[in-house]
């Protein structure tokens, strides 16, 4: 029997739950100080695993995320973002701050930079609220349909895209700069979702235009959005007063954001859903993680949820990745 492994980034760690169908059962903490940690499974191997941190550089599981390695030939100790290329999984696109891409082709032994993305125009006016921080590239996805296409999300810039694997760039426009999650659907790749600062947006056309589908939320500010891994018009979003994370909601949508449902026994007030992620092997499955570091379950497509673990020795799921193992 396969067992579904939940890799789970933390702000000072990495974690995972596992189960065969089961109960869920909680691996080892691997700590990493000030991490804000993110993580992603390679699609070609299940086995194989990228974590970056924010001062901790990229590490790297072969394991399934039950150990981890540090590349030291990444070029820096600042990683946000990581996405790995659907068919290889030694090709990785990390993103950085200030705000620039890196990428390896061998697994993270050697590291080039996409020196092209610093030199977009408009770069220099890229920008953090936090005095002593920079821009940085907070998030980052392929597309499903042509893995040399990429977008990155950057905190506070706006998005990039690249149609060559990052050799070069452009600057879409249309979205709120204060990008905080970018993923473009599986069923119908030329959709993409954006979470920000200012709420959700769509765009249909591969990221040439933005629309604002957060009008009807109550609360605006938008940290995780994932859709449906075979419909992408079924997405769920955590939202916020704020930055302070104060008055949490979960929404979901079947209409890619035209109305919102909120989600009444998911995250809530100072307990935000920072994290979500859809199983691949289920997609009846999806999973989400809070501030407080409850993990959260759905086996109905995101219409109802239990808590499968409130015992985390840490708070803030800042990300999750789904494995299925054989």
């Amino acid at each position: 029997m396969a067992t579904t492994r939940l890799l789970i980034g933390m702000h000072d760690g990495v974690t995972t739950l596992s189960s065969d169908g089961g109960s869920w059962t909680q691996g080892p903490v691997s700590p990493l100080d000030h991490a804000a940690a993110k993580v992603a499974v390679a699609q070609s191997d299940p086995q194989r695993a990228y974590l970056v941190a924010y001062e901790a550089g990229v590490h790297r599981s072969d394991d399934g995320g039950l150990t981890w390695r540090q590349l030291s030939a990444y070029p820096t100790d600042h990683a946000h973002s990581v996405t790995v290329h659907p068919g290889d999984r030694d090709r990785v696109y990390v993103g950085s701050e200030p705000a620039t891409v890196y990428r390896t082709s061998d697994g993270g032994e050697t590291w080039e930079e996409c020196s092209a993305f610093r030199e977009v125009p408009g770069s220099d006016e890229w920008t953090f609220h936090w005095e002593g921080r920079h821009a940085h590239v907070r998030s980052l996805c392929l597309s499903p349909e042509d893995p040399d296409v990429l977008y990155a999300g950057i905190e506070v810039g706006g998005i990039l895209r690249s149609c060559d694997g990052g050799d070069t760039w452009e600057h879409l426009q249309g979205a709120h700069p204060d990008v905080h999650k970018l993923i473009a659907s599986p069923s119908l790749p030329s959709t993409v979702y954006a979470a920000t600062a200012h709420g959700p947006y769509r765009s249909d056309d591969g990221g040439d235009t933005w629309l604002d589908i957060g009008e009807g939320l109550e609360r605006r500010h938008n940290i995780p959005i994932v859709p449906s891994p075979d419909d992408h018009n079924l997405v769920i979003a955590g939202v916020a007063s704020s930055a302070r994370r104060k008055e949490a909601q979960a929404v979901r949508s079947t209409d890619g954001g035209q109305s919102w449902t909120r989600l009444e026994n998911l995250g809530a007030d100072e307990n935000m859903v920072v994290s979500l992620a859809w199983d691949p092997s289920d997609t009846n499955r999806v999973f989400a993680g809070t501030d407080h570091g409850v993990i959260y379950a759905s086996n109905d497509r995101g219409e109802s949820w239990r808590v499968i673990c409130d015992s985390l020795p840490t708070v803030a799921v800042g990300a999750m990745a789904v494995a299925s193992l054989e």
